[in-house]
């Protein structure tokens, strides 16, 4: 890839068409205006490496980091495999998700989007596989599920960690069978439609929680793709800093003439816990408080944050134990106690019984108080 590989997380596709409004706000410079200062002409010459920057589908950037990101979606994009995006929150996913069905066979199909994190888990399984009229009160008419709209296509399926191990169930029946059922309804519904999936939780410790099916953790996890943090790509700051001052620039109709250089180097040696999403924010807000013909940013504002310390990981750690208990009571109360067998709660949480077994000792669980529940 070239050296003026440029990278963000945001749709700079319209970089490419001159009639654009970002661009043609650039080019209304003022004739009669002085020689540019030194520092001018380097925030010139940035204006032009970022409008100049070969494209990545809707994904830019020059680091390492990104780099290597681009290259396994290259390699990825034109098979038919499922792919795992992981990383934290902020850092880009779903639009890496759109870079690799843009360069799929499948690019002329649909690309469906699901936060499974916003959708109630009682009407998450209406929503990925629609519903028969009268499957449930409220449900007046058949409805069309994600998974129908996305045939043919691709299903980006975001925060999947969140899904309920009844709806984990289902999808894995989807992956494995390429059918699936409305709710509600009684015929199968063939499915080609590719999978990716994207998480910010570590998917090892939920299934060692008891919170996260293995068997669909292997099945959505054919090729991995982690999303570095803004941390470990801080050389595309300054080109992102500037792209997300010409974007807010002008929808603020401002015409921003310098970048101080200080203010960089306050960008550069943040830790960013918000990853990307956070960068942008901090400038829109900065343009908004900003003299009208340059830019910079109080460090105030980002030394009241912190990056997440080994006491977040420790409360995740006891949030997760917490949760597994609450998983396996749940089951073992529906089997009443029964461990074991087709219908046992090793089943129904996608284990084997002797793991459960352990868990079960080792979060000193009474099962059989569950034979009488």
């Amino acid at each position: 890839m070239s050296k003026g590989f440029v990278a963000d997380v945001i749709a700079m596709d319209s970089f490419l068409d001159k009639d654009h409004p970002l661009n043609r706000a650039r080019s209304r410079r003022d004739a009669n205006s002085s020689e540019p200062s030194r520092l001018e002409k380097e925030n010139l010459a940035l204006r032009e490496e970022v409008d100049s920057a070969s494209m990545f589908e809707e994904i830019v950037g020059a680091s390492a980091a990104i780099r290597a990101v681009f290259g396994r979606v290259s390699k990825v994009a034109g098979t038919h495999a499922s792919v795992l995006i992981t990383g934290e929150t902020g850092t880009g996913k779903e639009l890496i998700a759109r870079a690799i069905h843009k360069r799929s066979p499948r690019s002329s199909r649909a690309f469906v989007s699901v936060n499974c994190a916003a959708i109630p888990a009682s009407l998450i399984a209406s929503e990925l596989f629609g519903h028969e009229k009268g499957a449930f009160t409220g449900a007046l008419q058949r409805r069309l599920g994600r998974f129908e709209l996305a045939e043919g296509g691709t299903i980006f399926l975001d925060e999947i960690g969140e899904l309920s191990l009844e709806t984990q169930t289902a999808l894995l029946r989807v992956l494995q069978e390429r059918e699936f059922q409305r709710v509600g309804g009684s015929h199968s519904i063939a499915a080609d439609v590719r999978l990716i999936a994207a998480t910010n939780r570590d998917l090892n410790a939920a299934m060692a929680a008891g919170a996260f099916r293995s068997d669909l953790f292997y099945r959505i996890n054919v090729f991995p793709i982690e999303m570095p943090p803004l941390r470990d790509r801080k050389d595309d700051i300054p080109m992102l800093t500037q792209y997300f001052i010409n974007r807010f620039a002008y929808e603020l109709g401002k015409k921003v003439a310098t970048v101080d250089q200080k203010t960089i180097e306050i960008l550069k040696n943040y830790s960013w816990p918000g990853n990307i999403r956070e960068l942008q924010n901090v400038i829109e807000r900065s343009l908004i408080l900003s003299d009208p013909h340059s830019f910079s940013v109080d460090g105030k504002w980002l030394s009241q944050q912190s990056p997440p310390t080994q006491s977040s990981s420790e409360l995740l750690s006891e949030n997760l134990v917490a949760r597994e208990r609450e998983l396996i009571e749940a089951a073992l109360a529906e089997t009443r106690g029964r461990v074991s067998g087709p219908r046992g709660a090793a089943a129904k949480l996608g284990i084997p019984s002797s793991t459960l077994e352990s868990k079960i000792r080792a979060l000193k669980i009474g099962k059989h108080r569950f034979k009488t529940a």
